[in-house]
């Protein structure tokens, strides 16, 4: 089985850790920066039991908004709920701000602001949240409304906004950019795997028709060798006249050997033909074929000739007989069918199959190769464009699914004439 360069693979795990890591700083920040945060208040900052009691309360609080407005969010840092993490994230802002009127200290809370806010959307609500956030984080280091000064304190905001909000910018196209060439990689690495299920079909399907091809190629050589000399051998030791009784003994007995050596090479002949229709001409083996199917898993399959049915090529039976064999497994293992139809049409030019079933369906446009889908279809159509044949699907999910194949009628007298 091919796989992916192993610079693929590596790129690959390297970005799923570095993806781990970023949804680990992403979910622990706002618990880690609000402990932080409380334990600077309580060994830094004074302050009474009362005072402490009510910083706790709305630590508890904080903590308690994170958990459910941001940790119980479903794929949080992937794409969460636009209106409600837009709520979560003011909200947190809000509570970061009583927590500084408390205690300036919490600043570092606050913080958390600038990271998450780069799960807002859309962007102009990344900056807002910045700007927000900068405004309660700078707000703390005023020590008096009367000291502000107020052209300082937005200049600061706007700067700080624009420098982390193109960061975060930045920082989404290339996440973004990475995304794609994962996805690249992941497709290139399923197109591997496709490859290679298609390799060892048409391996599989050169050396059964190597085998096909050599078989009947010793099967035409004994005909028009070993078989056509026995045939002339022993019309000669019938035309021959012994002049005595030991010699038309001798001769009969010649003759005896060459027919029943003639008969072997016939039977060899016979043996060397299409193995899976040995017994059988394409319409009762393939009435055999659906009976059998039929019986083993409990779905009953109806099944028809129309048209004037008669010899074709080996070839041409051969694949037929292979295209509902595939057909027939993947009803069994796909489909969930109640009822099977197969039907064999002989025309003038073209031998027509067709195999329907009323299971689940499915879309043709999205099966692909690989963990077991989409093979027995592209050796179906490996099969049948060999012959200049082709195969068609015709499904929709819940609507069954009808198999076509369509191939040139060549006569088995074509197969004879070689």
């Amino acid at each position: 089985m091919a796989r992916a360069p192993h610079g693929a693979e590596q790129d690959c795990k390297d970005q799923s850790v570095i993806t781990w890591m970023f949804g680990l700083i992403m979910d622990w920040i706002p618990y880690v920066t609000l402990a932080l945060g409380w334990a600077l208040s309580l060994a830094v900052t004074d302050g009474s039991a009362e005072d402490r009691l009510l910083t706790a309360g709305a630590v508890a609080a904080a903590a308690a908004w994170t958990y459910l407005g941001y940790t119980r969010l479903p794929a949080k840092w992937e794409e969460p709920p636009p209106v409600r993490f837009a709520v979560y994230f003011f909200g947190m802002v809000a509570l970061g701000a009583v927590l500084m009127e408390r205690d300036g200290l919490f600043f570092v809370f606050v913080i958390t602001g600038f990271f998450h806010a780069s799960l807002l959307r859309p962007l102009p609500l990344v900056f807002l949240g910045i700007g927000a956030t900068s405004a309660v984080v700078n707000l703390g280091i005023v020590e008096d409304a009367e000291t502000l000064d107020v052209v300082m304190y937005t200049a600061v905001i706007v700067v700080q906004t624009l420098a982390i909000g193109g960061a975060h910018t930045l920082g989404d196209k290339v996440l973004r950019l990475t995304e794609q060439r994962e996805e690249a990689l992941r497709a290139k690495e399923s197109a591997l795997e496709e490859n290679a299920g298609l390799h060892m079909q048409l391996l599989a399907q050169a050396r059964e028709a190597g085998v096909l091809d050599e078989r009947q190629r010793l099967a035409r050589e004994i005909h028009d060798t070993v078989a056509q000399g026995l045939a002339g051998i022993i019309t000669q030791l019938h035309a021959a006249d012994g002049a005595d009784e030991e010699s038309r003994r001798r001769l009969a007995s010649a003759a005896e050997l060459a027919r029943e050596s003639l008969a072997e090479a016939r039977r060899t002949v016979q043996a060397l033909g299409p193995p899976t229709l040995e017994a059988a001409q394409l319409p009762e083996a393939l009435a055999e074929e659906s009976a059998r199917w039929s019986e083993a898993n409990g779905v009953p399959v109806a099944f028809t000739v129309t048209g004037d049915a008669r010899p074709m090529h080996p070839e041409v039976e051969v694949t037929l007989l292979r295209t509902v064999q595939e057909a027939l497994t993947n009803v069994r293992k796909h489909a969930d069918a109640g009822r099977v139809g197969l039907t064999l049409s002989y025309m003038d030019e073209r031998v027509l199959l067709d195999v329907r079933d009323d299971g689940r369906g499915f879309a043709p446009a999205r099966v692909t190769s690989g963990a077991g889908h989409g093979y027995g279809l592209a050796a179906m159509r490996q099969r049948v464009g060999r012959l200049s044949g082709s195969v068609s699907v015709e499904s929709s999910p819940g609507a069954g699914t009808v198999v076509s194949a369509d191939v040139p009628a060549i006569p088995q007298a074509v197969a004879h004439a070689r």
